[in-house]
């Protein structure tokens, strides 16, 4: 097995050998003993020794102080020097407009698992790498007759997380990019796709964007002048190309200059191109996308479900659905995906409309079947998972998902932090490689192992709908992945697990990336004192991490809403977490809201807490405390367990909460009233799992609660902020479960007031 320095070597070695024409320079044969002989170690042919000798040179070549070092190496290396090789990037974009559009789970999972299949098996498959597919060699050959031929799958830099970046031969450039356009349209029919690609001479791989006048670089003796430049405007200018040095050493200076001249300025330049095309500018020798694609309506023909394009059938399903091609498409990849129809033998709904496109050629594969895999090679959290049930099928609708917890649905929208800051400190495509490597793999094994961990198979029950009335009695996994996209996690499970997946999923990948040892924390980060809530100090684990929004609502709340409240969040999350790495704390936050009708919010969700959930008084008064950080979400999570434990009446859980926005003393004076009606021994968990570790006063040793205090401010004046965290313990209390016996009675109790 290759590790990813010598795939990334063989396939620069192979465009070099390949030339810079649509035919190679050397006989196939050749290039093929090369490929073969780099793979296995051995000796190359002869007639390309000298070239594979000069990628080996390439990474070993010291990175030169100033422009006469820099013209030396291009006159010791001419081939690295006037040689050029292709680079291409492309991914869909308005990727949520188009998996969402439709208002049914199969129409959003059928869309969702076709884009998985371009992003993860087709574009692959152009270099020949995964599964040998006759069906995209044959659209190959119609549509880029000569570019299989030119690719091999050590091109690959990445190709996960909806992302394609690859080296090519320089002639193939615009034909790769042009074909990873065109088979999302082909798939998807309305997706948008955008690809965009640019030659660069070998030597920039290792040193960054060069001119072809040696003179012309802005090189290292120019960026210290500049940084020492007296003009503030010309200074910060150049700091924000570069990059600020953390000091004013040379060392660090030096360091701030060759991160930014690295393979790093390649993708900067073709993010840049991205954006510009993908805004519907004109490139030479490319198909306009000015126009993206569009399906006409006419106003006396019938519109498919979506409401959006003309019907072409009405469907032999149980609903009997008008659909669109673009629809259709999204329905049949969706069950194909769900394993309710297979590939060799099509629907009969589907074969009648006798259209052009088949889903066929290459397995289509769903993120469910991948989570049985998982659980196939992890023995432990299988059989956790299949305690009830050893043979579950994959869930149809939100309303089997709602079957599984009193109606209700969580969705979790997870995403990486300081990822983009991150990559800018990548300096070779090798570390690229391994970088999305990393992280898909994290991000994947650890939604995986939050799945197994807190779920189990459902047994439907109760179902009345003419839809799913049949399905009574079946078991299914009780949770949908829409999408796992490099560090990007899209899911819907069980209201009443869905705080406690969302923090192992966040402490999984911190926990994973922190073992790989790439990824460290700076020196003297670990900044506990951030955390709200005392106790055991729990400090940061990876200097890359996640942020999480959680939606917790009624399984008949419209999707397409349901998705953009649940990305307000994940927002308001990556918010606190900026705010958290500036104070020295690099670990993953979350935030949640609680939906029992969908009505509550006409807003967004910041200004709604702005507005009716902080009282500008003095002190302020802020009548929630979300976002949290993973450490504080497991408290919380503690506090309500402590209610119930407690036996805290449901009714005076609700009446504190109404007095919160009174005032602070009203809300302290009101709060120790009911904590002193408890039975005797039950306050103890209260004190001991919400008032010390939230409510700590900071100047005596009494306590706020049920309030928490910080000082927000410069040096010279503080504020007080008083917030509390009991607005949201009463909006998740129906959805936190306790196994205790003293708890039973308390939890049947709750679970019927949970539409309150």
């Amino acid at each position: 097995m290759n590790n990813s320095f010598n795939v990334i070597k063989i396939g620069i070695a192979w465009c070099l050998a390949w030339g810079e024409g649509r035919q190679p320079q050397f006989e196939m044969s050749i290039l093929q003993q090369m490929r073969q002989a780099l793979q296995e170690g051995k000796e190359v042919p002869e007639e390309v020794r000298s070239l594979v000798e000069q990628v080996n040179q390439l990474d070993r070549l010291p990175f030169p102080e100033t422009l006469d070092e820099l013209k030396q190496l291009t006159e010791k290396y001419p081939t690295l020097w006037n040689f050029q090789i292709g680079l291409v990037y492309g991914r869909a974009t308005k990727i949520k407009q188009y998996v969402f559009e439709a208002a049914k789970l199969p129409d959003i999972k059928g869309a969702s698992a076709l884009l998985d299949r371009i992003n993860l098996v087709d574009l692959p498959a152009f270099f020949g790498q995964g599964q040998k597919s006759i069906t995209i060699s044959q659209w190959l050959g119609v549509n880029f007759p000569d570019l299989p031929t030119a690719l091999i799958p050590e091109l690959i830099i990445y190709s996960t997380g909806g992302n394609i970046l690859a080296f090519c031969p320089s002639f193939f450039v615009n034909e790769l990019a042009n074909a990873i356009e065109k088979r999302y349209n082909h798939e998807t029919l309305t997706a948008n796709s955008c690809a965009v690609g640019d030659k660069f001479k070998l030597l920039e791989i290792r040193f960054g964007l060069l001119a072809d006048n040696i003179q012309d670089n802005f090189w290292l003796d120019q960026y210290r002048q500049a940084t020492a430049e007296i003009d503030k405007a010309k200074r910060e200018l150049v700091k924000a190309y570069f990059g600020i040095p953390k000091n004013d050493t040379e060392t660090e200076l030096v360091k701030t200059f060759q991160n930014r001249k690295s393979f790093n300025e390649l993708t900067t330049k073709l993010a840049i191109l991205f954006n510009q095309r993908r805004s519907g500018n004109d490139f030479s020798d490319r198909p306009t996308r000015r126009y993206p694609p569009m399906f006409e309506t006419h106003p006396y023909l019938r519109r498919d479900e979506s409401d959006r394009r003309s019907a072409i059938a009405q469907i032999n399903l149980p609903s009997e659905p008008y659909l669109s091609e673009p629809l259709v498409r999204k329905r049949i990849v969706g069950q194909i995906a769900k394993r309710e129809a297979f590939q060799e033998n099509l629907p009969p709904w589907f074969t009648s409309l006798n259209l052009d496109w088949q889903p066929t050629g290459i397995k289509i594969k769903s993120w469910v079947a991948k989570f049985e895999d998982y659980l196939a090679e992890n023995h432990h959290l299988a059989s956790q998972y299949y305690a009830n049930c050893s043979q579950p099928e994959e869930a149809r609708s939100l309303r089997e998902l709602g079957n599984v917890y009193q109606g209700f649905v969580a969705y979790i929208y997870a995403d990486g932090n300081n990822m983009g800051g991150y990559i800018q400190t990548i300096k070779t495509p090798e570390k690229y490689k391994q970088f999305s490597e990393d992280i898909f793999v994290a991000t994947e094994q650890s939604v995986y192992q939050a799945l197994a961990q807190h779920l189990q198979p459902h047994q439907l029950q109760n179902l009345t709908d003419p839809d799913n009335e049949n399905r009574n009695n079946h078991w299914i996994h009780p949770f949908e992945i829409l999408a796992i996209g490099g560090d990007d996690v899209m899911l819907i499970v069980p209201a009443n697990k869905a705080l406690q997946i969302a923090k192992t999923i966040g402490e999984e990948f911190e926990c994973k990336l922190a073992k790989t040892k790439r990824y460290p924390l700076p020196a003297n980060c670990q900044n506990t004192s951030v955390h709200r809530c005392q106790g055991e100090t729990i400090s940061s684990q990876s200097l890359l991490s996640m942020s999480i929004g959680v939606l917790i609502t009624a399984k008949d709340t419209p999707v397409y809403y349901a998705q953009k409240l649940t990305e307000q969040l994940l927002k308001s999350a990556k918010k606190r977490a900026k705010e958290l790495r500036d104070a020295g704390y690099y670990g993953g936050t979350v935030d949640f809201l609680t939906l029992k009708s969908v009505t509550m919010i006409s807003s967004n969700i910041e200004q709604f807490r702005q507005e009716a959930l902080t009282k500008k008084r003095k002190p302020t008064l802020k009548l929630y405390a979300a976002p949290y950080t993973f450490h504080e979400l497991g408290s919380l999570i503690k506090v309500v367990e402590a209610l119930k434990e407690a036996e805290f009446p449901k009714s005076q859980l609700y009446q504190i909460r109404s007095l919160l926005e009174k005032g602070k003393h009203i809300a302290i004076l009101n709060y120790r009233y009911f904590r002193a009606r408890l039975k005797e021994g039950k306050s103890d968990f209260l004190q001991k799992e919400f008032e010390e570790p939230w409510c700590q006063a900071k100047t005596n040793g009494g306590n706020l609660a049920p309030w928490m205090s910080k000082k927000i401010g410069e040096v010279t004046y503080f504020e007080t902020i008083y917030e509390t965290i009991w607005r949201e313990v009463v909006d998740i209390y129906d959805f936190i479960e306790v196994s205790s016996a003293d708890s039973t009675n308390q939890q049947e109790l709750t679970t019927k007031e949970t539409r309150q």
